[in-house]
């Protein structure tokens, strides 16, 4: 039986993204504060980073269609998105988080009355564009500092963590296209459930843990390194 209405193959792909990014934010940091010798700007581990963004942005797609209150997640989310870019500018004034995932999961559940107001074919059509013109995007610089949050970036740009509107926004709606065709009746589409194991605690939990998650792995590499 489903608790609470909640689909636990959702919460088990949210748990799964949890721990990529986890793994991800580890290779990253033992990058670049302790200098070990791994690439995670390309090849496989940036791939293993951007699965686990893609996979939270499909969930949250789904997820809305399932929820009467996105304009409230949207603005928790968001708000959270700008206390990681507070605390982020502290650390590093020119690569501070300025438009993060927590920013776009934030924007695109707040979006998410008007996109929902389109034909699931037209959903389908718009998602196509936004990733042709995103990726137009991303090989153009303007002088604007002000339009990164659609993707649109100057020279002086930077950010350790950037998910623009275009092309993103494709994925989110992708999930609110699977929400409505695949999860029409708001119920799991499989005959089994997994609901009680680790993987959808993780992912019950995952804004809590997406938060905490960074102040733990660092304190726990300087602990180990510390005492090498």
């Amino acid at each position: 039986m489903q608790k609470n209405n909640r689909v636990w193959e959702i919460d088990f792909i949210r748990g799964t993204a949890i721990i990529l990014m986890v793994i991800f934010h580890l290779i990253v940091d033992l990058k670049d504060f302790y200098s070990y010798d791994i690439e995670y700007l390309s090849g496989f581990w940036s791939y293993e980073g951007k699965l686990s963004a893609i996979l939270f942005m499909l969930v949250s797609g789904v997820s809305c269609t399932f929820s009467k209150s996105n304009m409230k997640r949207g603005l928790k989310v968001f708000s959270f998105g700008l206390i990681l870019t507070a605390v982020t500018y502290i650390f590093s004034p020119e690569m501070y988080i300025r438009f993060g995932i927590l920013h776009f999961l934030g924007t695109s559940m707040i979006l998410y009355s008007l996109i929902n107001k389109l034909s699931t074919k037209l959903l389908l059509t718009a998602s196509t564009l936004i990733i042709i013109i995103g990726n137009y995007f991303l090989k153009m610089t303007v002088q604007s500092p002000y339009l990164f949050v659609i993707g649109l970036t100057d020279k002086n740009f930077g950010s350790m963590d950037y998910y623009p509107l275009m092309p993103w926004l494709s994925v989110f709606i992708i999930g609110i296209v699977i929400g409505r065709v695949v999860y029409k009746e708001r119920k799991s589409i499989f005959n089994f459930t997994l609901e009680n194991t680790y993987m959808s605690f993780l992912g019950n939990h995952s804004l809590l843990i997406y938060l905490l998650h960074q102040p733990l792995l660092l304190a726990t590499l300087y602990v180990l390194h510390a005492f090498k």
